[in-house]
This record gives structure tokens, C-alpha cells and sequence, in this order.
């Protein structure tokens, strides 16, 4: 298994992805994917390290999907590092990495012509400010399980929307993978890892980190005993609207169904998302 791991497969079409998997699949393999749009950093890489925990083999894909961008967001200009990334991946130990082009995913026109229906679950929160993004994801997403099939998919929690989406689109669809979440990466200073934090200037990335310090003061007021969701989340906007240029939400809801909680406790997903200069960042916390 180690020398065959220092011998990454590098796999652009959809039918090569399939053959690899069905081959470790009758060598009585199970198989781990790893979604991502590249520009790879630590967060992505302990979801490979997670996923070769969970499976014997391991497919990491990066393909920035253009459905799940809106006509006025960052596609054009979402950084791209594939030979860093690749570099990346070896010493991570994946066994395949998938880079398709937008059109072998979705033929010659660059997009699909059958999408997903949001539900509630992706029209709140970041479907409010970014319609239609979550509709992209979940078709992007099924098709990646459809071409790798995948015994496991690994996903950030700091997308916890996107994993609660996607949790409920498995179900619904019956689509036979489970869905493992993986915990947040932070900085030293506690900015939550993402490919975006390279937009932001020094004095943004500074005000930034006022984001990881509310949610660590949420939590601290919930352990104090604090469990009435209004006083803290008054106190978190009130922190991060003083150093972000706009803040779109503050929620308390619980981790699942999204739906707003009465009373903080064990599930309770505090998450936000603001706007530093020209980058919209999230960030959250789960109570556990």
C-alpha cells in the first residue's frame, strides 16, 4: 500500500474515475472521496487524512464548479493551483486526483441542463444571499457520487450548511454513501481556514478574526449557562458588525435541520457570515 499511494493516479475523465473504483471495489476495497475546488491548505488535507482513516483508498476531486456560483460572484477569479495542489495530495497519501474540465462533467455546453430542487435547508442561511448556490452543490455532489462511487464522502464542518444539505439530499434520493463531517481547521490566531482568507488584505484579515472571537464568546456564555439563543447572538452581531463591512446572518439552529433553536445545548450550530472589503467569509461553531 505505500508504494502504490507515492503513485498518485491523476484522472481527467469521468470514465477512468469509474474504472478506478470499480477495480479497487472487486479487490475488496472501499473507497473514500474527497470533494474540493483545489487551492488546497490544511483544511483539505485533514479530510484526506480523515478519509484514509475511513477507507482504503482514497479519490480527491478539484473542480471548480461553476453552477454553484452566482453571475456576480468570485468564479472567474477563485484562485487555482493545480501543481501545488497535486504536490499536496502525494504527500498526503490520495490515491487518485480528479480534475475534470466543466465540460466532461457536464458536456460541451459547460452546464447541465437537470438541477436539483432546494428545500428549506438551502434557502436559508447562505441561500438567502446566494440563490441558487446550493442547487449547484447538490448536483456538482451527486454527480461526483454517481462517477466515483464512493463507500464514504468526507466534507468540512465549517461548510455545515452545505454537509446538512447534502446529508438530506442522501437520504431523500437514496444515494448509497455515507457522509462523514469533519472538524474545523483554524489558523493559530483562530480565522477559520478557507481558500478565500489569500483575498484579504492585512488590515482585513486582522478584522476578520473578530468572527473566530464572537463564536468563541457565544460558546463561552453557553458553558457559563447562558442558554437563551437572543442574548448571545445580540452579542455576537454587535462584535462582528463593529469590525466587518457588512455582516448577511448570525444564527443559532440546530446542526441538522437548520431550524432556529429555543434553547442553546449540544447540537446547536452558532454560524455566521460577513463581509471584509470584497471577501464574504463564514465561520461557526457547534456545541457539543
Amino acid at each position: 500500500m505505500a508504494n502504490s499511494r507515492k503513485k498518485m493516479k491523476i484522472l481527467h475523465t469521468k470514465k477512468s474515475v469509474s474504472a478506478l473504483s470499480r477495480s479497487w471495489h472487486r479487490a475488496g476495497e472501499t473507497v473514500a472521496l474527497v470533494p474540493t475546488m483545489g487551492c488546497l491548505h490544511a483544511g483539505h488535507l485533514s479530510l484526506v487524512a480523515l478519509a484514509r482513516k475511513k477507507a482504503s483508498r482514497v479519490i480527491v476531486s478539484i473542480f471548480v464548479n461553476p453552477t454553484q456560483f452566482g453571475p456576480n460572484e468570485d468564479f472567474a477569479r477563485y484562485p487555482r493551483t493545480e501543481k501545488a495542489d497535486l504536490k499536496l495530495l502525494r504527500e498526503a497519501g490520495a490515491d487518485a486526483a480528479f480534475l475534470p474540465t466543466p465540460a466532461e462533467m457536464y458536456g460541451p455546453e459547460g452546464e447541465a441542463t437537470v438541477s436539483l430542487s432546494e428545500s428549506r435547508l438551502s434557502r436559508t442561511m447562505c441561500g438567502e444571499f446566494r440563490p441558487g448556490h446550493f442547487a449547484g452543490v447538490m448536483q456538482v455532489c451527486l454527480k461526483l457520487f454517481n462517477i466515483a462511487m464512493p463507500d464514504i464522502a468526507v466534507f468540512g464542518e465549517k461548510d455545515a450548511q452545505q454537509l446538512a444539505v447534502l446529508r438530506r439530499m442522501v437520504r431523500d434520493l437514496d444515494v448509497p454513501v455515507k457522509l462523514v463531517g469533519a472538524p474545523l481547521v483554524r489558523e493559530a490566531d483562530g480565522l477559520a481556514l478557507s481558500s478565500r482568507n489569500r483575498y484579504l488584505s492585512a488590515a482585513d484579515r486582522e478584522r476578520a478574526l473578530s468572527l473566530s472571537r464572537a463564536l468563541a464568546d457565544a460558546e463561552a456564555a453557553w458553558r457559563a449557562g447562558e442558554t437563551r439563543p437572543g442574548p448571545v447572538l445580540a452579542k455576537l452581531r454587535r462584535a462582528v458588525s463593529r469590525a466587518a463591512d457588512s455582516l448577511d446572518y448570525a444564527v443559532a439552529v440546530d446542526k441538522d435541520t437548520l431550524e432556529p433553536v429555543r434553547s442553546l445545548g449540544p447540537g446547536t450550530l452558532v454560524a455566521l457570515a460577513a463581509r471584509f472589503g470584497s471577501t464574504r467569509l463564514i465561520d461557526n461553531r457547534i456545541f457539543r
